[in-house]
């Protein structure tokens, strides 16, 4: 019976409700691009320290774990190595460059250099590992292979400022990576003496007889406490901060403050949406209090003009998310890979359940007013 009196009026008034399901839509479409928007600025801040197969990081003390300002040595790695509890560990560095692609562009990316075959080295989806400590190879990130359409066996130029005059530098591409952005950039991995060799110097005959690294990433040994071997190496080794992937992720130069207004925009979305929704459907039931109460007085009962109150709410907001979410799809179609936009099943459901909330929470006002309607006084306000 509730039902059927939902649908009915749904029906008969179906152009207003349609209306509203319309504003519900650009609410969703709101909320599902403010929420694959936070995803994609999370991930393009902290992909790379996730996908690390490392347990804990290690950088300067006084660096605040801030990877790009941290410097580490060799020695502090041999050090590293010799803690117990402690079953790998490598030097990672960072700086960046230009690729220059067929086209004759160029796209920043971020040079990292690794340990060949230690701790850091990224997942291959085809090619093979770096070899050798000093030659002009490099892996590539899927995306930024296919923006440049290149594979494995192909040579791909790099430039950097050495000095004050941009030198080239031409490697070949020996394994494609799994997708690695390092702060926005994605990621192009070389021999940690090849990438001293190709980073930006401050002199163009600067060299290193051992580079510094920017941060140690460590394995620990099977049974081994993350916070045992912390404690071992903070105790033993000078100089230098220890601390899990997340904390060092969250201590990024605006990582916290960019999540936290994403997170505020999404919060805003969804209460206006609540506002709005109770807004509409009070108006809606005040509109019809005179046929509330001649239900009422025919002997319909409380909980069956609450029931179908409840379901009016509950279609208007089903079709206005549905709606939102074909016109996001449509949308998301034509928006330039360089918008940091990342759907996933988690963030969707996640978005979609909210809005599924906004609408029960925002009609329970006129849910609780359908409810309270004397029969009497509704039938003669409508005289």
């Amino acid at each position: 019976m509730a039902f059927y009196l939902a649908i009915k009026e749904f029906w008969r008034a179906r152009g207003r409700f349609m209306l509203f399901s319309l504003v519900i839509a650009l609410i969703t479409v709101l909320v599902l691009f403010v929420a694959a928007l936070g995803r994609g600025l999370s991930d393009a801040n902290r992909q790379f320290i996730d996908k690390l197969d490392a347990d804990v990081l290690v950088t300067q003390e006084n660096a605040d774990l801030v990877l790009t300002a941290s410097r580490v040595s060799g020695q502090t790695l041999n050090e590293v190595r010799r803690i117990e509890g402690v079953q790998a560990a490598g030097l990672l560095a960072f700086s960046n460059a230009s690729l220059l692609l067929p086209d004759g562009e160029d796209v920043d990316v971020s040079l990292v250099g690794i340990e060949p075959g230690q701790v850091g080295a990224p997942t291959l989806l085809e090619g093979s590992d770096l070899r050798n400590r000093y030659g002009n190879q490099l892996l590539l990130d899927e995306n930024i292979a296919r923006q440049a359409g290149v594979g494995v066996g192909d040579e791909v130029v790099l430039e950097t400022i050495q000095g004050s005059e941009t030198e080239s530098f031409t490697l070949t591409v020996v394994g494609i990576t799994d997708e690695r952005q390092f702060f926005f950039a994605p990621s192009v991995y070389l021999p940690l003496y090849t990438w001293d060799k190709v980073k930006p110097q401050a002199e163009a005959s600067a060299r290193s007889s051992a580079p510094l690294g920017n941060i140690i990433a460590v394995q620990l040994a099977e049974g081994a406490s993350a916070d045992d071997v912390s404690a071992r190496i903070l105790a033993r080794i000078d100089d230098v901060a220890v601390a899990d992937k997340e904390t060092v992720v969250s201590a990024q130069p605006g990582y916290t403050a960019q999540q936290g207004t994403v997170s505020a925009q999404r919060g805003f979305a969804l209460v206006i949406g609540v506002l709005v929704v109770g807004g509409f459907f009070q108006i809606q039931t005040l509109q019809k209090v005179p046929q509330i109460g001649m239900l009422k007085a025919i002997g319909v009962r409380n909980r069956t003009v609450a029931l179908s109150a409840f379901y009016q709410i509950l279609i208007v907001t089903v079709v206005g998310v549905a709606l939102g979410g074909l016109v996001t799809f449509l949308l998301a179609l034509g928006i330039p890979p360089v918008v940091p936009l990342r759907f996933t099943f988690a963030t969707i459901a996640a978005a979609v359940g909210s809005l599924m909330l906004i609408g029960p929470l925002g009609g329970m006002v006129s849910v609780r007013l359908a409810v309270r309607i004397e029969p009497l006084s509704a039938i003669a306000q409508g005289k």
